[in-house]
């Protein structure tokens, strides 16, 4: 038992089951022929919403971060091998003073899940579109409008050479050493990105997948290590290169690109991508 086990008040009046406040995963699986199931859980008889189907999760720790936590319920609760999970972003339902926040993450096949405590009467995998066909954990029926767009995985590209023509840092004098100095700024990002562009993910939090395009002088920064970031060298133009990228993506990803190009940014746009400028980027490094 941990030490976040127990009721807590929020300030709309109501009573909610964990002290720290509580997390949940929202595990998901895109198929080859790209339908989406989800991973729900059928809740024990004996509990909160008995019966209900819902996302696996619950009270948190005062010691551990939304994203372990939920983890974790879900580990304590089903066979799931969380370690398996590609977290992809969070979002919050915020009931001020108390809070439930749904992990969004991908797994690359459908696991065979079984129940793993007294807490859990069966777990299932469930098409998307068929999910309100369930009778659904009332919490979990009011986030499923918020979260059912959100399986999507999110791939950030940055244009190198725009960004770093937007800092002052003397990229003139090393162009090379300015873009190694932005691919390691990147590596910031590991924490997940907030404030993304309006309209774009139904997530307070993201986790993408950071790429960035590099060109001319600075290619060679891209045989450097960048630790999990991916760091792209364009065989020519680095725009056409960003925009190869955001055509060649699969399935499930969505692109945002950062550059102030005007050109490039009408290309990606046309090939599907959302496009911001350098400064939305900078703020968050």
């Amino acid at each position: 038992m941990g030490d976040g086990d127990g009721w807590a008040a929020c300030e709309l009046g109501h009573t909610h089951w964990g002290r720290f406040g509580a997390a949940g995963l929202l595990a998901y699986h895109r198929d080859s022929s790209g339908q989406v199931w989800l991973l729900l859980q059928q809740r024990a008889w004996w509990g909160l919403g008995g019966g209900t189907w819902g996302m696996f999760g619950g009270a948190l720790h005062s010691h551990e971060d939304v994203v372990t936590g939920a983890l974790r319920e879900t580990s304590e609760e089903c066979t799931l091998d969380t370690t398996t999970v590609a977290v992809h972003g969070t979002s919050v339902e915020d009931h001020g003073g108390w809070s439930f926040t749904s992990i969004v993450g991908s797994l690359p096949e459908l696991a065979r899940v079984l129940p793993a405590s007294r807490e859990t009467r069966r777990a299932e995998w469930v098409r998307a579109e068929e999910v309100t066909d369930r009778n659904l954990f009332e919490p979990f029926a009011r986030s499923w409008p918020r979260l059912r767009d959100a399986m999507q995985e999110l791939v950030l590209v940055v244009d190198a050479a725009n960004v770093v023509g937007a800092r002052a840092d003397g990229w003139w004098k090393d162009r090379a050493g300015a873009n190694a100095r932005l691919r390691d700024d990147l590596k910031r990002l590991d924490g997940g990105v907030q404030g993304l562009p309006s309209g774009l993910f139904p997530y307070d939090r993201c986790f993408p997948e950071v790429v960035l395009v590099v060109e001319g002088a600075a290619r060679g920064v891209a045989d450097e290590p960048a630790g999990g970031l991916r760091v792209v060298a364009a065989p020519g133009s680095g725009d056409d290169t960003i925009v190869d990228l955001v055509r060649q993506g699969r399935p499930g990803q969505a692109h945002l690109v950062v550059t102030a190009d005007r050109e490039l940014r009408a290309r990606c746009e046309a090939a599907g991508a959302a496009v911001t400028g350098p400064r939305w980027l900078l703020e968050r490094l």
